[in-house]
Order: C-alpha cells, then sequence, then structure tokens
C-alpha cells in the first residue's frame, strides 16, 4: 500500500508519496494545475504500484473549496481511493508533531500522506450531478443576496440624506411602492412638485390598493417640510441602486425557479415537512451530500457544527457549553432557519419548542434545541427515504 499526500494550490499542488513501511518514495513531487500535471501524478502513481492495482493507492487532500475540484474528479475517474481532511485536523495534527512554527507545502504534503496511515474515515465519493448542481446554485443564491443586502443598505444611507421623513410613513422603505415611488420621485422637491393624481396612481397601483390619497397627501406634505438633500447626484445614485436592485431581484427569482426545479427532480422526502420551503431543502441537500457519509446523527449535527462543546478538567464540568460552530454554515444557518418555521407549523415541533422556553431557555437556545431534533429527523428521513408524518 502507497499513501499519497497533496497539498492543493491554484496553480500546482505538492506531492508526497510514501509506501506502508515508511519508505519515501518521491518527496519533491510537485504538478501543475493541468492535465498534462494530473497525468504526470498518474504515472508517477502507476509506476509505484508492480501490479498497477489502484486498489493500493490511498490519496489525501485537504478540502480546500473550488481549487481542488477538478483533482478530485479526474483522480476519482481513474478509480482511485481519496481521502478528503478538514484543514483544522491537518492544523491541529502538524502543531502536535513540531513546537516549531513551520509551514510549506512540502511539509503539508507530507503532513497529509502520514495522516493516512492512521485515518479510518470513509474515502471520497461524487455525489449525484443533481446534487453538484444544488450546490453551486445555493452558494451563486448566497452570494446574489447578500450582494442585494449592501444595495439596500445603501438605498437606507441615500434615504437617511434625501428623505429622512420617508421611512416614518411608509411600512419599509424596500417595499415595492416605495421604490417605485423614488425611481419617478427622487427627492422632496420633485415630491413636492408632482401632482397629487399621479402621486396617488403611482403609490395606489405599486401597493395593490394599500397606499391611497390619503398616503398620498401625507407623503407631499412630508416632501414640503422634508430636511433632506434634493441634490442632483444623490437622487440618480439612489435611482440607479433601485434599479439594480430589481435586477438582482430579477436574477434570484430565476435562480430560484431552477432551484425547484433541481429539487422537484430529486423527489427528496425534506419537501413533506411543513415548513421547509424548495430553498431550504436544496441548502440543506446540497450541504449534506450523500447521507451515507455518516453513521449516526451525532455525526451529521457534528458536521452543520450544532453539538454542544465539552469542557471537563479535574473536579470540574462545565453544565452549560456553546455550539461548536465548526461545521458547514450553511448547513447551520439553513437548519436553524428550519427549525423557526417548521415549529410554527408543526404542532410536536412547537410544543418542543414551548418545553425549552418554559425550562428558563432564551428563545436563540430553544431554537437551537429544535434544531437538533429536526436534524435527527432529517438524518432519518433521508436514510429511509420515507415521507414526513405529522405525530397525533
Amino acid at each position: 500500500m502507497i499513501f499519497i499526500g497533496i497539498d492543493v494550490a491554484k496553480n500546482k499542488h505538492d506531492c508526497y508519496i510514501i509506501d506502508s513501511d515508511s519508505v519515501v518514495l518521491n518527496d519533491s513531487l510537485t504538478i501543475p494545475n493541468s492535465l498534462e500535471g494530473f497525468e504526470l501524478l498518474y504515472s508517477s502513481i502507476i509506476s509505484f504500484l508492480p501490479s498497477n492495482d489502484i486498489n493500493e493507492a490511498r490519496i489525501g487532500l485537504e478540502s480546500t473549496g473550488h481549487y481542488s475540484i477538478n483533482l478530485l474528479n479526474y483522480l476519482y475517474a481513474k478509480g482511485f481511493k481519496i481521502t478528503i481532511f478538514n484543514p483544522l485536523a491537518t492544523s491541529l495534527f502538524r502543531k502536535s508533531q513540531t513546537l516549531r512554527k513551520t509551514k510549506t507545502d512540502k511539509k503539508d504534503a507530507k503532513l497529509i500522506a502520514i495522516m493516512l496511515f492512521s485515518d479510518e474515515s470513509k474515502s471520497y465519493s461524487p455525489v449525484s450531478y443533481q446534487i453538484q448542481e444544488l450546490k453551486s446554485l445555493t452558494r451563486h443564491r448566497y452570494r446574489m443576496l447578500g450582494y442585494r443586502s449592501r444595495l439596500k443598505l445603501s438605498i437606507s444611507r441615500l434615504i437617511d440624506i434625501i428623505f429622512p421623513e420617508l421611512p416614518s410613513v411608509v411600512w419599509s422603505i424596500h417595499q415595492k411602492s416605495s421604490y417605485e415611488l423614488l425611481l419617478i420621485y427622487p427627492n422632496p422637491n420633485a415630491i413636492k412638485e408632482s401632482h397629487l393624481t399621479k402621486l396617488t396612481n403611482i403609490l395606489l397601483h405599486s401597493s395593490c390598493g394599500q397606499y391611497n390619497k390619503e398616503k398620498a397627501t401625507v407623503i407631499k406634505e412630508l416632501a414640503s417640510k422634508s430636511i433632506g438633500s434634493s441634490n442632483r447626484s444623490l437622487s440618480f445614485e439612489l435611482q440607479q441602486t433601485i434599479r439594480l436592485i430589481q435586477s438582482v431581484q430579477k436574477e434570484i427569482d430565476e435562480l430560484d425557479k431552477m432551484i425547484k426545479a433541481i429539487v422537484v427532480e430529486l423527489n427528496t422526502p425534506l419537501i413533506t415537512i411543513p415548513g421547509i420551503s424548495y430553498t431550504l431543502a436544496s441548502i440543506i441537500l446540497a450541504e449534506i451530500g450523500d447521507i451515507k457519509r455518516f453513521n449516526s446523527p451525532s455525526k451529521l449535527l457534528a458536521f452543520a457544527g450544532m453539538e454542544p462543546s465539552t469542557y471537563q478538567s479535574g473536579n470540574y464540568n462545565a453544565a452549560k457549553t456553546p455550539m461548536v460552530k465548526r461545521g458547514s454554515t450553511y448547513l447551520r444557518w439553513a437548519v436553524m432557519q428550519a427549525a423557526r418555521t417548521v415549529s410554527m407549523r408543526d404542532q410536536t415541533f412547537s410544543d418542543y419548542l414551548v418545553k425549552k422556553r418554559l425550562e428558563g431557555k432564551h428563545y436563540c437556545v430553544a431554537i437551537n434545541h429544535v434544531g437538533k431534533k429536526l436534524l435527527r429527523v432529517i438524518f432519518y428521513l433521508l436514510n429511509s427515504n420515507k415521507s414526513f408524518i405529522p405525530q397525533s
């Protein structure tokens, strides 16, 4: 058996190859991140296998985001057994080997090869193409939402300068009617000089009848007394930012349609849980991947970073410890959001939330307990592929 440790980088990968007797076979193999580099690695590994049996080779590398995806796909297509290490585990192992503060790509490759000796974790296996697509789309959606949030912060900043009185008379500055109003009349002077009938029609149609002539009159009066600035450049920036938000929202809506279509293809039992939408289901599925990777619900909880930390020393044993929060941030967020919505729609989860609240726990702590319970249910449903059945 030979062990190959690979330290992944953007443009090149450092490899370290040893056998089961700790004999170093190659300690200076550096390959470019290209097809030629991948083939060089493959031929190097095969050269150390007399029978060309790839089952006698184990490859390890760190989870390094998108840099390792192409290499992983190539090696898996060749039939190699691959183990992916958590960077936190390799960091702790490095510190346990020496007191010196040394870190290089070659040393990291050697470290990963040595870790393969004692590692008993399951080999990497790629998930279905739908799950891969979901992971890509949900991460993209997360970035799009972040961009939209930053644009909304810009809107709030501009409103504080241009028309600070407006938020006090509308439900939200970011609602459709507010945006439509500001696109046409982007400053107090424009609103003050507008015709009341036209202003009323804009608010009436964009708010689906919620805002009428009375609301238009109030806004017009506020504009006439506003301390805000009617600066031309700020007004233009406000209009352009609103158009950007509308454009981004349109793309998010298209993205949600594609995500929903893929979730429907998967026919996942998660959709049968009341309170879990297609979006939340897609994030949970994408982050979990293959549920067979987890032998128990506790391992899934650990992967989500929702297990409690433990602290014990001598006779002291901490009674209250926080979540470790070392797992998938996206999965943890989705489960916590789902815990809130599921507890509103399912009686069992609602009663469990009330029980934890009556025990004196803060709402966020109680929701965390609901999330753990929900994740255990998700583990069972995905393993058995059974629909959720509400308990009486």
